[in-house]
C-alpha cells in the first residue's frame, strides 16, 4: 500500500518536473529577453527572403542570442512562411515571440521619408524608391502603364508619367508598388481641386494638356517668377501654330536624363520632338511641381515668342526672331568670355 503511494507520489513529481521543464523551455524559447546594446537595432526583411536568411541577419546583428532557439520558436508558431516585407526596429530585452510577431504581421515596421523632386521622370522615381524601400522598379514602371490603374483617373494619357506629385513622402517598408503610386496620385488629386479643374475647362484644355505643358515649363524654368512667362511663350507659339521647339521634349526623346542637345538630336524622329512636330507632345515629360502646374493654368499674358538662357538660370525674352538672335549672340559671347577666363 505504502509502495503504491510512493510510486504515485514519485510519478506526480516526475510529471510535475516535466511540466515545469516545458514551462521553462517555452519561456526560454518564446519569452526570454534578448539583451544587446541600449541603442535600437534594425533589420530589413526583403521580398522573397527566406526565414533562415532572416534568422542569420538577426543573429549577425546581435538581436537574437541563439539561431536554434529562434528558429524553433518560428516553427512552433507557424510563421516561417508569413514574414512581411519591412524595416523593423528592436530594442534590448525584446523576446523571440515579440520579434516573430512583428515580422509575421508587419507590426512596428518603421516608415522611411523619401523626397521625390519635381522635374524628374518616373524612371528616376522608380530608382529612388528602389534604393530607399527596396521596391521592384520594373513592376513600378509597369503599373504606370497599367490600363486598369490608369482607368481610375480622368485623363487620356497612356501612362501616369506626370501625375505623380513631387513631394516628401512617408512610406512604410511593407507598402507595395501600387500603394506607393496610389499615395502619390492621391496627393495630386488633393492639389488639383475644383477651382483648378474649372480653370482648365475655361482654357479648353484637358488634364493631359495641362500636365504636359507644366512638365515642359518644369524642364525649362529655374526661377519661379519665370514659370508663367515661359508658359505664356509656349501658349503663344501654339496659338500661331509655331512649333514649340522645346529642348526638354527632345531631351526626353533621346536621353535617359537631360543633357546638352546636338544638331542630330533635333532631327530625331519622335512624337516628342517639338522641333519637327506641331502642338504638344503626347504626354508629360516629367513630373512637374505645383508651381509649374499653376503656371500652365495661369500663364502670363505677353507677346514673347522666344527666350534664351543667360547662363545663370534666368532667361532673356524676345518678341521677334531678330531680337532673339541678338540675345543669343550676346549670351554666347558672354559664355565664351567666361570660358576663356577659366582657361587663363
Amino acid at each position: 500500500m505504502n509502495g503504491r503511494r510512493i510510486n504515485k507520489k514519485t510519478a506526480l513529481i516526475v510529471v510535475g518536473c516535466f511540466l515545469c521543464s516545458l514551462v521553462v523551455a517555452a519561456y526560454v524559447i518564446f519569452y526570454f529577453p534578448n539583451s544587446f546594446s541600449p541603442s535600437p537595432k534594425f533589420i530589413t526583411v526583403s521580398k522573397g527572403q527566406s526565414f533562415s536568411s532572416v534568422v542569420d541577419s538577426l543573429y549577425e546583428k546581435g538581436i537574437i542570442a541563439s539561431k536554434t532557439t529562434f528558429s524553433l520558436a518560428g516553427r512552433l508558431l507557424g510563421v516561417t512562411h508569413t514574414m512581411r516585407v519591412g524595416k523593423y526596429s528592436f530594442v534590448s530585452g525584446v523576446s523571440n515571440h515579440d520579434i516573430l510577431s512583428d515580422i509575421a504581421y508587419g507590426f512596428s515596421s518603421i516608415s522611411t521619408t523619401v523626397t521625390l523632386q519635381e522635374g524628374l521622370r518616373s524612371t528616376l522615381y522608380a530608382r529612388i524608391l528602389k534604393r530607399h524601400l527596396g521596391i521592384d522598379s520594373v513592376r513600378f514602371m509597369e503599373l504606370l502603364r497599367d490600363t486598369s490603374l490608369i482607368g481610375i483617373y480622368p485623363h487620356n494619357s497612356l501612362s501616369l508619367e506626370g501625375y505623380l506629385m513631387p513631394d516628401t513622402y512617408e512610406f512604410f517598408w511593407q507598402d507595395d508598388e501600387k500603394q506607393i503610386i496610389q499615395q502619390m496620385i492621391t496627393e495630386f488629386r488633393m492639389f488639383f481641386v475644383d477651382t483648378l479643374q474649372q480653370r482648365m475647362k475655361k482654357l479648353g484644355l484637358t488634364l493631359n494638356d495641362v500636365l504636359t505643358m507644366a512638365s515642359i515649363v518644369e524642364g525649362e524654368a529655374v526661377y519661379d517668377d519665370e514659370r508663367p512667362i515661359i508658359a505664356g511663350v509656349y501658349y503663344n507659339r501654339l496659338r500661331i501654330r509655331m512649333p514649340l521647339q522645346a529642348d526638354p521634349t527632345v531631351q526626353y526623346a533621346v536621353a535617359d536624363v537631360p543633357r546638352r542637345l546636338t544638331r542630330n538630336d533635333l532631327k530625331v524622329d519622335s512624337p516628342y520632338n517639338t522641333y519637327l512636330r506641331y502642338g504638344l507632345p503626347p504626354g508629360p515629360i516629367n513630373n512637374p511641381s505645383r508651381k509649374s502646374i499653376l503656371a500652365a493654368l495661369y500663364p502670363a499674358k505677353h507677346s514673347y515668342l522666344y527666350f534664351v538662357s543667360d547662363n545663370n538660370g534666368r532667361h532673356r525674352f524676345a518678341k521677334t526672331y531678330q531680337e532673339h538672335q541678338r540675345n543669343v549672340r550676346l549670351y554666347k559671347k558672354a559664355r565664351q568670355l567666361a570660358q576663356n577666363g577659366k582657361n587663363l
